[in-house]
């Protein structure tokens, strides 16, 4: 199974939102540090938008922030909203499904089962789990938080930040 490419920025624009939190981060900020296309992003952005998980502000100095708190958003939701289905294989669509098997196949049976423990397994898993390390994916993607801010998510007190890498 290979999730789009729409979850994996819808994602990244979530780990990225929740490391700068509660600060603003534009989709030019995602598109620069992912080298993905800000077209990409803002449908992934917009979408978030509508389904409560991004605030957006709108203006020069507008961008995006957590809506609500990365413990309160779990995986498993995120990617039951963004995948289209999870049709692994044919007999999973009883509206398109030409497999003679159908009534005695134990395959499907077992793929079933094991769709069901992929999506238990991320519904066990908040943004706030995977961006514990927040400020190690920041500098990774050489994004920085607002200079007016003077933190960093998960330290106490203000922080140095290297200084941004030139554009690549």
């Amino acid at each position: 199974m290979k999730l789009t490419s729409y979850s994996n920025y819808c994602l990244r624009v979530l780990m990225v939102a929740a490391a700068r939190s509660p600060d603003l981060t534009t989709i030019q900020d995602v598109a620069i540090g992912f080298g993905v296309s800000k077209a990409h992003l803002v449908k992934c952005a917009h979408q978030l938008g509508t389904w409560g998980y991004l605030e957006t502000v709108r203006g020069n100095k507008g961008g995006f922030r957590l809506a609500r708190p990365a413990n309160a958003i779990r995986l498993g939701e995120v990617i039951r909203r963004t995948e289209e289905g999870f049709e692994l294989v044919e007999c999973f669509d009883a509206d398109t499904n030409t497999c003679p098997l159908i009534e005695k196949c134990k395959l499907s049976i077992a793929l079933r089962r094991a769709l069901e423990a992929f999506l238990a397994v991320l519904d066990g898993i908040t943004l706030a789990d995977i961006t514990t390390n927040g400020n190690d994916l920041l500098t990774v993607l050489d994004l920085q938080l607002p200079p007016a801010s003077g933190r960093v998510p998960g330290v106490v007190g203000p922080t140095v930040r290297p200084a941004p890498a030139q554009p690549r």
